[in-house]
């Protein structure tokens, strides 16, 4: 997309928990045939919180190495892209970078504790910012489709076209 930052909007909290559901049968649909096939049945009934090597490659690696690469690729997980939304450095409206993603995925630990509240904050603030965005400095961006609050980043320039 090539769209000017007075034609983007930031993205606020409804669209995005739509958007992590998807993402999260996007992860079960994934990780629950590799953990099959190297655990069996017997993997859910293990009382161990994490059950060998492989259950760290599948269940946690997986998921971060293929969440960051998607941010790198693309800006968007398969279920950011389903509502037309790019994750973006919030200063300049580019890629983040590699160090940003790794900060916004471990930021999701801190936005989850106290009842979700670094998440549920997305409502609230300005920018449609949680936790794990502020954190890494990234905001939620997609095309407007309805009224909602326009995008400035501080730098004034974007990818998308001049400020």
């Amino acid at each position: 997309m090539n769209e000017r930052m007075d034609n983007l909007e930031y993205v606020g909290f409804w669209p995005r928990v739509g958007a992590s559901i998807v993402d999260s049968i996007v992860v079960l649909a994934v990780t629950t045939p590799l953990t099959l096939l190297f655990y069996g049945w017997e993997y859910w009934h293990d009382p161990r919180f994490i059950k060998g090597p492989m259950d760290i490659a599948v269940n946690w690696a997986l998921p971060f190495v293929g969440w960051i690469w998607m941010w790198r690729t693309w800006q968007a997980t398969p279920g950011k892209m389903l509502i037309g939304a790019r994750v973006v450095d919030a200063a300049t409206g580019q890629t983040l970078s590699i160090r940003q993603c790794v900060i916004r995925y471990l930021g999701y630990i801190p936005a989850m504790l106290f009842f979700g509240l670094g998440v549920i904050w997305v409502a609230f603030d300005p920018r449609r910012q949680g936790w794990h965005d502020k954190l890494a400095g990234s905001v939620v961006v997609r095309a407007k489709g309805r009224p909602a609050s326009g995008v400035q980043f501080e730098a004034g320039k974007s990818k998308w076209g001049p400020g």
